[in-house]
C-alpha cells in the first residue's frame, strides 16, 4: 500500500512538473512574440531560413514626419554571369510623399552586395537612385541577395532584391598538386 502511494505521489509530481514546464515554455513563446514586435535598440541578425522576418525597425515609427518612396522596380534579375564578375544595377525611386525623404541606411544581405544611396534629403516629388553592386567571386548557382533600406517611411524598411545565376569558375589546369 505504501509502495502504491509513493508511486502515485511520484506520478503526480511528474505530472505537475510537466505542466509547469509546459507553462514555462508557453511563457517563453509569448515573450518571444512580444519581443519580436517590441522596439529594440539592437537589430537581430537576419537568417537565411527567414530573410523576410519582421525586424524591430519595421514595426517602429521613425522619429519625425514620414513620407513615401516608390520604386520603378524592386527586383532585378541579372541573368547568368561567370563567377568573379561584378553586376551593377540602379534602382530608381521617387519621393511620393509630402515630406523630405531621408535614407538613414542601406545594407546588403552579405558582403558581396554593396549599396550606395543618397546622403542628402530627397524633396517631395523628386527622384533618387540606389546603386547596388553584386560581386560573384566565390559564388555559383542561383543567387538571391537583398538590400535593406531604412528611411523615414512607413514601414521604415524597404527591401530590394537582386537575383541571377552564377556559372561556377572553371578549374585552373589539369595538374594535381601533391602536398607533403
Amino acid at each position: 500500500m505504501l509502495k502504491r502511494l509513493n508511486v502515485s505521489i511520484l506520478v503526480l509530481a511528474l505530472a505537475f512538473f510537466a505542466v509547469s514546464c509546459a507553462n514555462d515554455k508557453d511563457q517563453e513563446v509569448r515573450e518571444a512574440a512580444v519581443t519580436a514586435v517590441t522596439p529594440q535598440t539592437t537589430q537581430p541578425a537576419a537568417t537565411a531560413a527567414n530573410p523576410n522576418m519582421v525586424t524591430p525597425e519595421q514595426v517602429t515609427t521613425p522619429d519625425g514626419p514620414t513620407t513615401a518612396m516608390t520604386f520603378e522596380e524592386m527586383t532585378y534579375d541579372f541573368g547568368t554571369i561567370d563567377a568573379g564578375e561584378k553586376v551593377r544595377h540602379v534602382y530608381s525611386f521617387t519621393n511620393t510623399g509630402d515630406e523630405p525623404l531621408v535614407i538613414s541606411n542601406a545594407r546588403g544581405s552579405c558582403g558581396c552586395t554593396v549599396p550606395q544611396w543618397p546622403q542628402e534629403a530627397i524633396a517631395p516629388g523628386a527622384d533618387g537612385e540606389i546603386v547596388v553592386e553584386y560581386n560573384s567571386k566565390g559564388k555559383s548557382g542561383k543567387e538571391t541577395k537583398t538590400v535593406t533600406i531604412t528611411a523615414n517611411t512607413m514601414p521604415a524598411v524597404t527591401k530590394l532584391t537582386i537575383t541571377g545565376t552564377v556559372n561556377a569558375a572553371a578549374p585552373v589546369g589539369n595538374e594535381v598538386q601533391v602536398v607533403q
